[in-house]
């Protein structure tokens, strides 16, 4: 099997939690909220030396609560996803194969991403997107395929047609990469849009455009899995959701 390194996105304030602490160091159940995204790429194969969490605000409190079997890179600016994943590219490297997951979505599972570890490798694709199919997606980026099924792209809610906002496929913003051609996309990744963000979704489009390799989507069984906590309500509801799985 292939090595298996995981990229944890948590350099965010969290401003709507209404707290002093940084968003991913707020407890579920009395466990960190980026503790469940570490625990289930560990269950997906990673071993801890694989796992990189991209820290910024208050990153020293990050490491506190989290410890050190892990790596920490720091993004000073918040730049975007595609920014923060370019400043692990140093870990990334070019061998086996990169997971870019969240620190705010406590409701992943080792289970799903061990599954999206197996699709991708069966499929030999070169990227498989994490998706879950809603009955209202708004909000979420739209999974557009073309007559076949085949992948064609990810497009934001602002930016989609009224006929791209009634897919009901949706981005859960985690990814699985063969780590060679992320560091090919990520080198290609420019800032040249409104925002001056760096988008990792661009990552895709450059890996289609430049044709290095199969973009795919595997759609996760639980729609749960992919929610994300910006507020103490939602972290409530994260709560009840890992209570009711016992």
């Amino acid at each position: 099997m292939k090595r298996i390194k995981a990229v944890i996105l948590a350099a965010g304030k969290g401003t709507r939690m209404k707290s002093e602490l940084p968003k991913v160091i707020h407890k579920a159940l009395g466990k960190p909220m980026v503790q469940y995204s570490i625990d289930a790429a560990l269950e997906a194969g990673a071993f801890p030396a694989d796992i990189c969490l991209v820290v910024g605000h208050k990153a020293e409190m990050v490491r506190d609560v989290v410890g050190d079997s892990v790596t920490y890179v720091a993004q000073e600016q918040q730049l975007g996803t595609g920014h923060a994943v370019k400043c692990a590219e140093e870990f990334i490297g070019n061998d086996g194969l990169t997971m870019i997951l969240c620190g705010d979505t406590p409701l992943i599972t080792g289970k799903t991403l061990k599954k999206l570890v197996e699709t991708h490798e069966k499929e030999g694709n070169a990227i498989t997107v994490l998706t879950a199919v809603a009955e209202d997606p708004a909000g979420y980026g739209r999974i557009i395929k073309d007559s076949r099924g085949k992948f064609v792209k990810i497009v934001e809610q602002k930016d989609a047609t009224l006929e791209e906002q009634r897919v009901k496929e949706i981005n859960s913003g985690m990814y699985i990469f063969n780590s060679e051609i992320l560091s090919v996309a990520l080198a290609n990744l420019s800032n040249n849009n409104a925002q001056g963000e760096y988008y990792l979704t661009d990552t895709i489009e450059i890996v289609k455009t430049k044709g290095l390799g199969k973009v795919a989507t595997m759609v996760m069984d639980d729609i749960n899995e992919l929610k994300g906590v910006n507020s103490p309500e939602q972290l409530a509801e994260a709560e009840d959701i890992l209570k009711s799985r016992g």
